[in-house]
């Protein structure tokens, strides 16, 4: 026991500032790669992959020929099937490394008057939609640019109004079942159309408009609120993960703390009937 403690006393001893760096580096990327899989299909894949490096060590230790020659010659195979396998994560995290600078509110640099006027309109605008029951998709550019989902639809890069929102997500409309983006304070493109996720364990059976939002979600760092078309209840997706039933004044603390207007918060909590009976005055059914 002696001879072990020895040991470790020269070991620490000849620890440099470099050593402690490079272990804090590689713990810091260790656990942010856990943070992106936490939760996805990744983390079942990566357990694949941590079985068949023990069988690998294994192979070499027990000197199994057949296995380390499939090994030593798929090695590279495996390397390029797991760069498959892990693309949307790679596509994640690579993301995030390119934002450099810091995260953009809800809506970019706007905020006060500004940004509180658009949260009233999409939650007047929620709230007539939920009322009726149509469904809806509204995405929130952030910091990722949705340049290309943007292109799938139809440009508009007009003013945020509950109005033109309940125009475009009529039922009957060419536009109604894509999404539209919303870029700073401007409505940028509407019947965009968004990337599917697959079943999400523990989220429960989705349907198509909570799947793309979700799966948006997933690919950037964008949040998309829901009007689910079956129910008329109000979700919000936000970084893979998706709350749902909220009412108007859950929605509206959400959309104004991602907003950055917290001060006006507290002034807009009204009790839902009043919201209601001011959305079926001002919004035509």
């Amino acid at each position: 026991m002696s001879t072990v403690w020895r040991d470790v006393l020269i070991f620490l001893q000849n620890i440099g500032w470099r050593d402690v760096l490079d272990i804090v580096v590689v713990a810091v990327l260790l656990y942010q790669l856990l943070k992106l899989i936490r939760g996805t299909q990744a983390a079942q894949l990566l357990v694949g992959v941590a079985v068949l490096a023990v069988v690998g060590l294994a192979a070499e230790a027990l000197n199994l020929r057949l296995l380390q020659f499939i090994f030593r010659n798929g090695g590279q195979a495996i390397v390029i099937a797991a760069v498959i396998l892990f693309q949307p994560e790679l596509r994640r995290a690579l993301d995030q490394v390119g934002r450099l600078g810091p995260v953009r509110s809800l809506l970019g640099h706007h905020g006060g008057e500004a940004a509180q006027r658009v949260v009233d309109e999409v939650i007047r605008a929620a709230g007539s939609l939920s009322e009726h029951k149509t469904g809806a998709l509204i995405v929130f550019e952030r910091e990722t640019g949705l340049a290309n989902i943007a292109g799938t639809g139809v440009r508009i890069d007009g003013q945020v109004t509950a109005e033109m929102l309940a125009t475009i997500f009529m039922p009957g409309t060419s536009l109604h079942d894509g999404a539209v983006i919303i870029r700073d304070t401007r409505l940028v493109s509407a019947g965009c159309v968004l990337p599917l996720a697959d079943t999400i364990p523990g989220v429960g059976r989705m349907g198509t408009r909570h799947r793309a939002a979700v799966g948006l979600t997933l690919e950037s760092d964008a949040v998309v609120l829901i009007v689910s078309e079956e129910t008329g209840l109000i979700s919000v997706a936000q970084a893979g993960g998706i709350t749902r039933g909220l009412d108007l004044n859950g929605l509206r603390d959400r959309l104004t703390n991602l907003a950055g207007v917290e001060g006006h918060a507290r002034q807009g909590v009204v009790p839902r009937r009043a919201v209601l009976r001011a959305i079926r005055r001002r919004t035509p059914s």
